[in-house]
């Protein structure tokens, strides 16, 4: 399961909700090394949460937006349950 809790991560997924960017776009706007954000973008891909298409020797990354709306569907899912459940000691 993928951590929310690296603020690399969270940023990098901010600097994509504009759309599309390439590495040296997140290098630039967040001071990070190149490898650094590699091993971030790999762990976002593999949870399914980015998609990448390569355009000549460049790589763009995007918001996999399918994948965002079952996060959602599902938290949202999660809060109506625990607010109409009952508790055991009322």
């Amino acid at each position: 399961m993928i951590s929310f809790s690296d603020p690399f991560r969270l940023e990098i997924i901010d600097l994509m909700m504009d759309g599309e960017v390439c590495v040296c776009d997140i290098m630039k706007l967040t001071n990070l090394s190149q490898s650094r954000i590699s091993y971030h973008i790999k762990i976002l891909k593999e949870a399914g949460l980015i998609s990448d298409r390569q355009e000549g020797r460049w790589v763009y990354y995007s918001l996999n937006k399918e994948s965002l709306f079952l996060i959602k569907d599902w938290i949202t899912s999660l809060t109506d349950y625990s607010s109409n459940r009952k508790r055991c000691c009322e």
